[in-house]
């Protein structure tokens, strides 16, 4: 072979694209497999993070992770209207462990307002309850009823119409639309939907919490509710 065709030989392998050669090939083959592993992994590190949100929940309240449909339409609800969040409370404004809870409820829809959406929903289940449940209702119409949802609880204890018109007073409330409201029952119907519903979801007290859909009953402490949150949102 001439000294030309040589070379002419040896530029045309340089010339080879690398992508072509058994190296290339094999490097091609390798980092393929590696992507692949390391998309399954990313998706099983996002479904292992998301579940362990829940944690917290599961081991002081063993919950489990079935989720709820909680209807809305007819709440008074705070915080964020596009919530990261939801939290939906079922409680009874003459329950001690509701009061006790309350405080919370006012701290995170303040804290957390740009992310979390707080929903009051009716379950009364004490004789003067539904009364109260009214109370808040008709002093919701005029835009009052967070105000007269920590009277309640900060006065639990009364039960009669005066008591309550007296309350609605305090907040400065239109006494009279507000007597005629809670004299008539104008927001039975919905006080009642609101206690079917969780009489379907087999509530056996008050409070009862439907977070993101996870039911859990009872009083949450104030460490552990934020704790819930805090896990929730990252």
């Amino acid at each position: 072979m001439s000294s030309t065709k040589k070379l002419s030989h040896f530029n045309n392998k340089e010339k080879k694209s690398w992508h072509k050669t058994w190296w290339g090939i094999s490097l091609i083959i390798f980092f393929t497999i590696f992507l692949i592993f390391s998309i399954a992994v990313s998706f099983y590190f996002f479904d292992l993070v998301k579940q362990n949100k829940y944690n917290i929940v599961n081991q002081k309240f063993k919950t489990t992770n079935k989720t709820y449909q909680i209807s809305t339409q007819d709440n008074f609800w705070l915080g964020a209207s596009e919530p990261k969040i939801t939290i939906i409370e079922f409680a009874d404004f003459a329950c001690p462990f509701s009061k006790n809870s309350y405080p919370n409820i006012r701290e995170i829809s303040l804290k957390y307002k740009d992310q979390v959406k707080i929903v009051f929903k009716d379950y009364p289940i004490r004789e003067e309850s539904i009364l109260l449940a009214m109370a808040g209702r008709c002093a919701g119409e005029q835009g009052l009823f967070w105000l007269m949802h920590d009277k309640l609880f900060q006065n639990q204890g009364i039960k009669t119409d005066q008591q309550l018109i007296a309350l609605a007073n305090q907040l400065g409330a239109d006494i009279n639309k507000f007597t005629d409201c809670l004299t008539k029952q104008k927001y039975l119907q919905k006080i009642q939907k609101d206690f079917e519903e969780g009489s379907s979801l087999n509530l056996a007290g008050t409070p009862v919490w439907f977070i993101n859909g996870h039911k859990i009953d009872g009083d949450i402490p104030h460490d552990t509710f934020i704790q819930i949150i805090e896990e929730m949102l990252k």
